[in-house]
């Protein structure tokens, strides 16, 4: 499943002409059908578009990734009750900001004469809408790119940590995997022969991940990118499942979390909710846009839903104990190691995908540059050397629910929440926007924004904290042999 912005990779930047096909176009391309009427805010020109259920499908696999994996640390980290509470109502904030950009979206096409917009270019024309603003607009459009480089690049870093942590677990307990899948209420998959640190697996799936990304035409991974979709699908009902029918009683756990571990909440919860990029591309690529708000509110319903039962489940069935993925709980038979694998496999697919638009947005300008002959060596080498980036930020940080916080804390809440309010009051300030919305457009980007500060600090600190003790017990480990 694509997770969050990956698909508004497109023409965020100057660099991205129509022989650049963008993730929704290669994996996901409209099928023959009539064409739409055209609006002012649309695409000049007849063109086939998606239907309902399909832009509704491409909307869940925008915003279903491994951040739902996450959700149930989120809601020990906020608590039984304010964890859910808090989670529905991020829920709704966050389909207000969506509704919002496309709001603004077609406000603006309109008033520029534009046939549709990408989420920078929404940014620099509202900028362009204040006259003092007027003549640094384009950094609107470099910033929501600066964001979406951030965001993609902490996804495919959150990437390589889930990968060598499940591979880690699955190889260290292949000896003694059975067909009995036998309950205990604490991390499930025993350590039973020691294997590698999690960070030389991440070198060791490294090699992989850089010929994936050297395939030229995301069309070429389609038929992969659906049986990852098929298989990530079939892992969340096996964990489903799982978790329902091993729900301890009576449960005891906190109602409320600690404070200082709310902005951890917050920064994984952004991260999961972090789908906004996909909104515009997909509302642009409809037959009928007109009911791209009904496909918003039963899409985002469905994963709220989502995020909301299967954070509260996978709490109340481990407790204390749960894993910052959930996958790392499940038990030490083949049925559910078979779902790690399953899962690392979606993952490693959607991985091209989540690199798409950093590469897109950096690499081409880096081509311009040089001479026609060796435009394919230097992309290869530029291509590698991203790749190569995030798996170092990723041994850096080889925690996987503090890489989530922190990536949902520093980019997620700028293009989720603080943005998308301050658009309307850029896009509609000349409208006579009231008061009142006013107020709440600066009340939702002052949450988004202080939920950056405090999440990015308090991710930082546990960083630290936790590299402190594992340097303290490798010292203590050497000091004894």
């Amino acid at each position: 499943m694509m997770a969050s912005s990956d698909v508004d990779g497109r023409a965020d930047g100057a660099i991205f002409t129509d022989q650049n096909p963008s993730e929704l176009d290669a994996l996901c391309p409209s099928p023959p059908g009539p064409s739409r009427t055209q609006r002012n805010y649309e695409r000049i020109g007849g063109r086939t578009g998606a239907s309902f259920c399909q832009t509704l499908i491409h909307l869940l696999k925008g915003n279903i990734g491994t951040g739902l994996l996450g959700l149930p640390l989120a809601v020990k980290n906020a608590g039984l009750v304010l964890g859910p509470v808090s989670l529905l109502v991020m829920g709704i904030i966050a389909v207000h900001c969506m509704k919002l950009l496309v709001k603004c979206s077609h406000h603006l096409s309109v008033k520029m004469n534009q046939p549709s917009m990408t989420y920078g270019e929404v940014m620099q024309y509202g900028m362009e809408n204040m006259s003092w603003l007027r003549r640094h607009s384009r950094w609107g459009s470099r910033m929501v790119n600066l964001f979406l480089i951030i965001t993609q690049m902490g996804f495919c870093c959150v990437y390589f940590v889930f990968l060598s942590d499940n591979f880690k677990q699955v190889v260290e307990a292949a000896n003694t995997t059975s067909f009995s899948c036998q309950v205990n209420h604490t991390n499930q998959t025993e350590v039973l022969v020691p294997s590698f640190d999690s960070r030389i697996y991440m070198l060791i799936v490294l090699p992989f991940f850089i010929l994936l990304v050297f395939i030229p035409n995301l069309k070429y991974l389609a038929p992969l990118s659906l049986i990852a979709n098929l298989v990530m699908t079939l892992s969340l009902i096996l964990i489903y499942i799982y978790s329902i029918m091993n729900i301890t009683y009576p449960i005891d756990l906190p109602k409320v979390g600690r404070f200082k571990d709310y902005p951890l909440f917050f920064g994984t919860a952004i991260f999961a909710f972090e789908g906004i990029g996909v909104v515009l591309p997909l509302e642009n690529k409809m037959q009928r846009p007109q009911r791209f708000t009904q496909v918003l509110y039963l899409g985002m319903g469905i994963v709220t839903f989502l995020y909301i039962s299967l954070g509260t489940i996978g709490y109340m069935c481990f407790g204390e104990h749960i894993g910052g993925s959930i996958t790392l709980n499940l038990p030490n038979c083949w049925t559910y190691q078979a779902v790690k694998l399953l899962y690392c496999f979606g993952i490693f697919i959607t991985f091209a995908l989540q690199f798409y638009v950093p590469a897109e947005i950096l690499i081409p300008p880096a081509l311009a540059r040089v001479g026609e002959r060796w435009e394919k060596l230097v992309d290869l080498m530029l291509r590698t050397v991203l790749v190569i980036i995030t798996c170092i930020l990723a041994i850096l940080i080889p925690e996987l629910d503090l890489v989530i916080s922190l990536v949902g804390s520093v980019s997620s809440s700028f293009l989720a929440l603080i943005f998308p309010p301050i658009l309307e009051i850029l896009a509609f300030h000349t409208e006579g926007l009231s008061p009142l919305v006013i107020i709440k457009n600066l009340v939702i980007s002052l949450v988004g924004l202080l939920g950056f500060l405090l999440g990015t600090y308090v991710a930082v600190v546990e960083i630290i904290a936790r590299n402190n003790v594992k340097h303290k017990e490798t010292f203590y480990t050497y000091m004894v042999q």
